[in-house]
């Protein structure tokens, strides 16, 4: 079992920074990758970066050049630095742990509660 809490969230104006965190505890070896993901209302839930081992990052289209996904392994901590933001990044932001079974390939997925990131114009 894999626990998530993020953290970092708030109101901040277009063109500004914000850094999001993820404190991740519980069976943390079992992880083969963390996610971000965020949703905005009535709108379903977007991918928006991954990070595999110690730097293999990917982002979506719509945030490539602008966040920067990392981790921080001593202190069982995953970020999500935002910056140039828009008044279209504004969501709730979650972060995911996704495991998968080596002897039977099966995935499971861990969830935080979100933070929410506002961005006004």
């Amino acid at each position: 079992q894999v626990q998530l809490v993020e953290s970092g969230g708030g109101l901040v104006q277009a063109g500004g920074s914000l850094t999001l965190s993820c404190t991740v505890s519980g069976d943390i070896s079992s992880v083969n990758a963390f996610t971000w993901w965020r949703q905005s209302p009535g709108q379903q839930r977007d991918w928006v970066a991954a990070i595999q081992g110690a730097n293999s990052a990917s982002y979506s289209d719509s945030v490539k050049g602008r966040f920067t996904i990392s981790r921080d392994n001593a202190k069982n901590t995953l970020f999500l630095k935002m910056s140039s933001l828009k008044s279209e990044d504004t969501a709730v932001y979650y972060c995911n742990a996704v495991s998968v079974d080596p002897g039977t390939s099966r995935r499971k997925d861990a969830w935080g509660r979100g933070t929410q990131v506002t961005v006004s114009l």
